[in-house]
């Protein structure tokens, strides 16, 4: 059974940085492309940065390029999201998954709040 389980989130003052963490099991991150995502209150759920499972290469939404870090730990099963530089519109919920999502492996996300 695949779970993803985001982790690291919390609340920081505008200015700020949180690192998330997006452990996986019964499935390996390394064969898939993985997504961060985010869902702020009465929005839809967007795609913010992912990262290729074959040569690192990365992608970041405009919204968060050159703040955000995407990372992964092959070995850790890990994949991290560096966030700084943090505004209050990146409060949300955040999530990872495949890219494109797949919808069973949506877990519960952790919450972002920015605000002073």
């Amino acid at each position: 059974q695949v779970q993803l389980v985001e982790s690291g989130g919390g609340l920081v003052q505008p200015g700020g940085s949180l690192r998330l963490s997006c452990a996986a099991s019964g499935f390996s991150l390394d064969r898939r492309v993985i997504g961060w995502y985010r869902q702020a209150p009465g929005k839809e759920r967007e795609g913010v940065s992912c990262i290729s499972n074959s040569d690192g290469s990365t992608y970041y939404g405009d919204s968060v390029k050159g703040r955000f870090t995407i990372s992964r730990d092959n070995a850790k099963n890990t994949v991290y999201l560096q966030m700084n530089s943090l505004k209050p519109e990146d409060t949300a919920v955040y999530y990872c998954n495949a890219y494109p999502p797949i919808r069973d492996y949506w877990g519960q996300g952790t919450q972002v709040t920015v605000s002073s």
